[in-house]
């Protein structure tokens, strides 16, 4: 929270110095949401939060930390809208096309809708969108990229390491909590599903859904039902609301998964997090625009793209377990896996 405050201070001395006036929650504006700026000279980039905002310690954080590093290393001026609702998606991604920016980014798959709209009514603008292909889009903007990941590609490497350890405390039920039922979330679980039944075919898998990305005390009941039921090991894959699953494991002794950020700061109940390159994705978007390159359709990062990895894996894991995984890595990298699931049945 003191972070917060002073990164908000700095903003609000960067409007004053520039002798501009205006509330970043005025609704008069077309802006909703808390506002940051950055320094910079050139080019303006826009980023849109979704509903899970700046500390949700991995997909947005991410996407920030993305735009951060453009500011240093490219000296673009960066700000930031976050969203407190769906309803404020619209709004923030057409203040950005109404300012003039370069580029306005969203992130994640519930703006799918709003950046469609907002792209569409402004043509001669650049947009790019975490987690949603161009094609889910209705009227698929030409001046839309959509930043994709291979999710089941880290989903199934987590899970192989989920089913050995299962395997290892001679336990049967590994378990995951997804935010909303949506592709890259069933991308997530269903590799993990997958990889888990390939190291330890006699597991068993348990998914729910919490419907909400911000509730942690939604995902924390879900994931002590699921370890009520035998589980030992929990995948969160629901955002800020998973942060709530990750403390029932520390709470019940029992290992966690984190996701899109390696989350083993939290504690040695973290076994090791699927973690996506939403920062380097954000980072050559923005570059695109810089040295004119960027162009609309799909741009899509796993394992080979170093798009997706395995955050740190915790050291009380057995050497031949890592091991394991790090051949499973291998054999996917080099198309020897087969296909991976990428929807949950």
């Amino acid at each position: 929270m003191k972070r917060t405050a002073w990164i908000a201070m700095v903003a609000l001395l960067a409007i004053v110095a520039a002798g501009c006036g205006g509330s970043s929650n005025s609704s008069s504006s077309g802006t909703v949401g808390t506002t940051r700026t950055g320094a910079g000279t050139t080019l303006k980039i826009g980023l849109v939060t979704d509903t899970g905002q700046l500390n949700d310690r991995g997909f947005n954080h991410l996407a920030y930390l993305g735009l951060q590093r453009a500011q240093q290393e490219l000296g673009v001026q960066g700000r930031v809208f976050e969203s407190t609702s769906n309803a404020e998606y619209v709004p923030n991604l057409s203040r950005f096309a109404q300012l003039g920016y370069d580029l306005a980014i969203g992130v994640g798959y519930t703006e799918t809708n709003a950046m469609d709209a907002v792209a569409t009514k402004f043509p001669d603008r650049k947009f790019a969108i975490v987690d949603v292909a161009n094609a889910d889009m209705k009227h698929h903007p030409k001046n839309v990229v959509g930043l994709l990941f291979k999710e089941q590609e880290v989903g199934y490497l987590a899970g192989y390491l989920a089913g050995l350890e299962a395997k290892r405390k001679g336990a049967t039920l590994v378990s995951s909590v997804g935010g909303q039922k949506q592709p890259p979330v069933d991308r997530f679980i269903a590799g993990y599903q997958a990889g888990a039944k390939k190291a330890f075919p006699g597991v068993t898998t348990q998914n729910n859904y919490s419907d909400n990305f911000d509730d942690q005390a939604k995902c924390k009941e879900i994931a002590l039902n699921q370890i009520a039921a035998g589980s030992v090991v929990v995948f969160q894959v629901a955002g800020g609301c998973g942060l709530g699953a990750l403390d029932a494991a520390k709470e019940k002794g029992v290992w966690g998964i984190g996701v899109d950020a390696d989350q083993s700061f939290l504690g040695p109940h973290i076994l090791t997090s699927a973690t996506k390159g939403v920062d380097t994705a954000v980072f050559d978007t923005i570059k695109s625009i810089q040295d004119g390159s960027f162009k609309g359709g799909d741009k899509v990062f796993g394992l080979a793209e170093h798009g997706v990895a395995l955050g740190k894996i915790s050291p009380k894991v057995p050497k031949s377990e890592v091991d394991a995984v790090l051949k499973i890595r291998d054999e996917i990298v080099a198309g020897k896996a087969g296909p991976i699931p990428t929807t949950v049945k």
